[in-house]
């Protein structure tokens, strides 16, 4: 049997490995809970904001202190391919396991690319904040590798949150620019672990699992 993964999807497994087994082995999901809509909104503005800088060879203002060292990756049918959540960034391994990840933007820094990843928040950031988003960054810059790109070492996170409302309606958010160091072997440990657990017997559910707990407690 060969699986199909994500970086949303492998977040099940750290969440609870009983979960992520279920859901991979059996079609058993979890409920559904309601989505918010406005982050697919600001994701969908961004992205165009930041591509309309792209076609003019300029920088936006969020990124206005990386200006002479970096530039918007240009080539816009690949990028279109890269973002898609049915395509993305895939690399298939030796069993035939597919890895994919969509990626929100990519910088080029010499014959190197950088990830671009757009976040929207209610709060400023805490201290480690961005530390939430080690794995899925870890795993684009594996896909791209597995791909033949070389990439650098570390990866942008654009946060963005709002801080008032103007008189004329309109709501304006702060923006971060956070810098993180990439570990590619925590992505490899991410993908062998994820193949264990589904080639092995249902595995026990995490402490902290509240949708393994509410079926403990009303199974009968």
């Amino acid at each position: 049997m060969t699986y199909k993964f994500s970086p949303s999807s492998l977040s099940l497994l750290k969440d609870c490995p009983r979960c992520f087994w279920l859901n991979f082995n059996k079609g058993i999901k979890r409920p559904d809970s309601i989505f918010p809509s406005l982050p697919s909104g600001m994701d969908r503005i961004l992205k165009e904001h930041f591509d309309s800088f792209m076609r003019k060879g300029e920088l936006p203002p969020e990124l206005q202190e990386l200006n002479g060292k970096v530039k918007l990756f240009d080539d816009e049918e690949l990028l279109k391919v890269w973002r898609s959540n049915f395509k993305g960034i895939q690399w298939t391994d030796k069993k035939g396991n597919l890895f994919r990840g969509a990626i929100d933007n990519i910088l080029v820094k010499g014959k190197k690319l950088v990830v671009l990843d757009y976040k929207t928040r209610g709060y400023p950031l805490k201290e480690d904040t961005h530390e939430h988003y080690q794995d899925q960054m870890d795993i684009y810059n594996f896909l791209l590798r597995k791909n033949g790109y070389e990439t650098e070492d570390y990866t942008y996170l654009v946060f963005y949150h709002p801080h008032q409302v103007e008189e004329s309606g309109h709501v304006c958010f702060n923006t971060d620019l956070v810098k993180i160091k990439v570990n590619i072997k925590n992505a490899e440990s991410i993908f062998k672990k994820a193949i264990q657990v589904l080639e092995t017997e249902i595995p026990a559910p995490s402490e902290e699992c509240g949708f393994c707990k509410w079926v403990s407690v009303n199974h009968f």
